[in-house]
């Protein structure tokens, strides 16, 4: 299994945040990967993370000798590296219809709130864990805010065959410190999608804090 490194997806975003280097909408990173292997189910979801992850961390490994080089050793020794264990992850399979679910707005109010007709709202109970797909792509800490519309057109770019042959996983977030910040306060998502029709994955993560 391997990462896609172009795709008309991966353009199609960049509209949202042309300055980003990597692929995200609101506080949604997208990762597309394709296997020349037969789909395994759980299995190849578990292999997808695992490229996804292994890169991460290669990454972040460069990152640690440029800010060595750039500031010195004490300055990155504080820094703490990027790990993680998947066999400590643990997977629940999503029915489609809610995981695309997408409140409407009732109102936006004069200091730029958004409400919408939803049953679920950050509050101090659910800070910090799991936040549904749609809050995560329209509402982002901070910067540009999407709406509705956005949501439905970025999902209809990466899935352009539809969603009615997908295998969505959700997966617990204890098993890498990558997901530390959104464990602090916005949230900490992992979702691994295939695509039947496509016979492609997606990745997508969900880590921020304020």
């Amino acid at each position: 299994m391997f990462e896609i490194q172009n795709d008309d997806f991966y353009d199609h975003i960049r509209r949202y945040d042309p300055d980003i280097e990597y692929h995200l909408v609101g506080e949604v990173e997208y990762h597309l990967l394709a296997d020349d292997h037969p789909y395994q189910g759980l299995r190849s979801h578990i292999e997808a993370l695992t490229v996804v992850f292994d890169r991460l961390t290669e990454s972040d490994i460069e990152n640690q000798k440029k800010a060595k080089e750039r500031f010195g050793d004490e300055t990155a020794d504080k820094l703490s590296p990027w790990i993680y264990d998947i066999g400590k992850a643990r997977a629940k399979l999503l029915d489609p219809n809610e995981f695309f679910y997408c409140p409407n707005i009732l109102k936006e109010d004069h200091y730029g709130n958004v409400f919408y007709d939803a049953e679920w709202r950050p509050n101090d109970e659910n800070f910090g864990t799991t936040v549904p797909y749609w809050h995560a792509l329209l509402e982002p800490v901070q910067g540009r805010r999407n709406k509705p519309e956005d949501f439905r057109e970025v999902n209809e770019a990466l899935f352009p065959k539809g969603t009615d042959a997908l295998d969505i996983y959700e997966w617990s977030t204890d098993w890498s410190n990558i997901f530390d910040a959104g464990h602090e306060w916005y949230g900490a998502c992992c979702w691994s999608i295939y695509d039947k029709k496509m016979n492609r994955y997606a990745v997508l993560l969900v880590s921020a804090t304020d």
